[in-house]
């Protein structure tokens, strides 16, 4: 949520900066700022009144001491009373859909953000390893199958289309690789781990951002007497994690925190038809490990550049060839400020996946959630969030079939992860 006073004070910058991002929320700033100045003049009438209200009221008891009639100002009392609950209605209907603009409206670009339209604007930052040469690369359902390791077969008499039954070595290699996760971000990277829900309330995805804007997408249970759903099926731990400080008010000696938590996730896709869906690549329901950092917000950038790091690291512990590209103005997500998305390479279909994408929200998410923190000078600010995936399993599971593919159909296991497998194959 953008900060109301930055929009008064630099409405004409805070318009450019939403319209990098393509779209027309830049549009919204003109019915926010009436909104604004709707409800403010409210609340100064307001004021005023109950100011007279108090003097006049004063006067009826030196009218009732002296015995006089005091009917005339007990009608003028009720006027006013009248007047204020009007004023009241007015500034609460004037607040309330302010509010609900802001929450519509998404977050501003970091003026050092490459500005572009869409993905093909997104520059490379770096690559990392070799680009892998297989002749005859299969895709890694076809690798999977053979193997009997995967079956979406199953999983579709169980859950529809959209889900995946892991068998044998395959379930075990999706636990091995979710306990390399933990152990490489909780230990060498220092983030604490947690073990949240993984179902959320209404409120706290509002928190994250996920809602309004994304609420079909997202699988929702027990509607309330309004018929919104209040409660959600997490489509990322991003959304628990970090509202384990939602309506908290932290010190600056607290920050930064760092967590790490595994949790399955749960998304409807919907409108992805067609979009990478052979396979596992894109699911309904899938693992993940999530990076969560609460900062300062001098160190939000620094802070970004190391969580990426993090997640890049999983990358090079199991020796993937990737690249990290930033996401320009027109493909940030609506809650980013700044943003690099990890591709992993996939052979057998020939292209880069995204594993990771790595945001600083700057004060966006907290402004939602009131998160903050009192700094040295005893005064409460807002905190910085960030997030990434550290990373998310499906696609690093199709690159690690994928890229360590054996002319046979056999499948190597990387190095760091066969403490973890028990084993230097699968065949």
């Amino acid at each position: 949520m953008l900060d109301i006073r930055e929009i008064r004070e630099h409405t004409d910058a805070i318009r450019e900066r939403l319209k990098a991002r393509g779209g027309n929320h830049w549009t919204l700033i003109d019915e926010v700022l009436a909104c604004d100045e709707s409800r403010r003049k409210a609340e100064t009438e307001k004021q005023q009144l109950q100011s007279e209200r108090k003097s006049t009221s004063k006067q009826i008891g030196m009218l009732k001491g002296k015995g006089e009639d005091t009917s005339a100002i007990e009608a003028a009392v009720r006027e006013i009373n009248d007047k204020i609950a009007a004023l009241d209605a007015e500034s609460d209907a004037a607040g309330a859909r302010q509010a609900e603009l802001l929450m519509e409206i998404p977050n501003l670009p970091h003026p050092a953000c490459p500005v572009g339209e869409d993905e093909t604007a997104n520059p490379v930052v770096r690559t990392w390893g070799e680009k892998p040469e297989i002749a005859g690369a299969q895709d890694h359902l076809t690798l999977a199958e053979a193997l009997g390791i995967i079956s979406l077969d199953d999983a579709t008499r169980i859950a529809g289309s959209g889900f995946a039954v892991y068998r044998g070595k395959g379930a075990k290699m999706e636990r091995a690789l979710i306990n390399f996760l933990l152990d490489l971000q909780s230990g060498e990277n220092g983030y604490e781990e947690v073990n949240v829900p993984h179902v959320v309330l209404r409120e706290c995805m509002e928190g994250t951002g996920q809602l309004p804007k994304f609420e079909d997408d997202m699988y929702g249970t027990d509607a309330g007497e309004d018929g919104r759903n209040q409660l959600f099926l997490a489509p990322t731990a991003e959304v628990p994690v970090t509202n384990l400080y939602r309506d908290t008010l932290l010190h600056e000696a607290d920050l930064p925190k760092r967590l790490c938590a595994y949790t399955p996730c749960f998304r409807r896709e919907a409108g992805s038809a067609g979009r990478d869906n052979r396979g596992i690549i894109r699911m309904h329901q899938f693992d993940k490990v999530e990076l969560v950092q609460v900062v300062h917000p001098d160190q939000g950038l620094e802070a970004l550049e190391a969580l990426t790091g993090h997640a890049e690291s999983v990358l090079q512990k199991l020796g993937l060839h990737y690249r990290t590209i930033e996401l320009c103005t027109g493909d940030l997500g609506a809650n980013s400020a700044k943003t690099y998305d990890i591709e992993v390479w996939a052979p057998g279909h020939g292209k880069y996946l995204e594993v990771s994408s790595c945001s600083w929200f700057g004060d966006f998410q907290a402004r939602r959630m009131k998160l903050r923190f009192k700094d040295a000078e005893g005064k409460n600010r807002f905190c910085h969030t960030l997030n990434g995936s550290g990373t998310a399993l499906p696609r690093l599971y199709v690159a690690i079939l994928e890229q360590y593919q054996q002319p046979d159909g056999s499948i190597r296991i990387p190095e760091a992860l066969v403490p973890y497998f028990g084993a230097t194959e699968i065949r």
